[in-house]
């Protein structure tokens, strides 16, 4: 094989390796007009060897990441560990703005979730956008020791 030839080919290769490296190093959006999502919460855990909770304050934060769409929030409903309904936070549907966000927040004193609460959240758009940031974000403290993490929804299903 001629150098040129060889030359050719390996710049041939490293264009598609650079190419093909950026595809994958930044997944494509998927763009929805709305979906049902199941967000964990965790009101208190357990550490150590002891069987003693550690109660969290816990926040649902609702973020409308479409920079000029708007979206629809219709529900936002707490569970206890067990599947239970414990509260229904939106009466009427909440519009977020462009850029807006909306949060809820489980007291630390609340141990009525459980180890196990989550929320299941609906939201809709009038035209396919970005779907919403969701997470949860749970923090504490006893003593001089801190905790805090969050955790990401999970999609259950597209719009109804």
């Amino acid at each position: 094989m001629a150098r040129g030839s060889l030359l050719a080919l390996l710049s041939a290769f490293v264009m598609v390796s650079c190419f093909s490296g950026a595809a994958l190093a930044e997944p494509s959006v998927r763009r929805s007009t709305g979906q049902e999502l199941y967000v964990p919460i965790y009101s208190h855990i357990y550490a150590g060897n002891r069987n003693v909770p550690l109660l969290l304050t816990a926040t649902l934060s609702i973020r409308n990441v479409a920079p000029r769409h708007s979206i629809t929030v219709t529900a936002v409903d707490y569970y206890d560990t067990r599947g239970n309904l414990l509260e229904e936070y939106v009466a009427r549907a909440v519009v977020l703005g462009p850029l807006q966000s909306i949060r809820y927040v489980i007291p630390q004193k609340d141990k009525s979730g459980g180890s196990g609460a989550n929320f299941l959240l609906k939201w809709h758009a009038a035209e396919a956008v970005t779907p919403p940031l969701v997470e949860s974000i749970m923090i504490g403290a006893e003593g001089q020791q801190g905790i805090s993490f969050t955790s990401r929804a999970v999609v259950l299903a597209p719009p109804d």
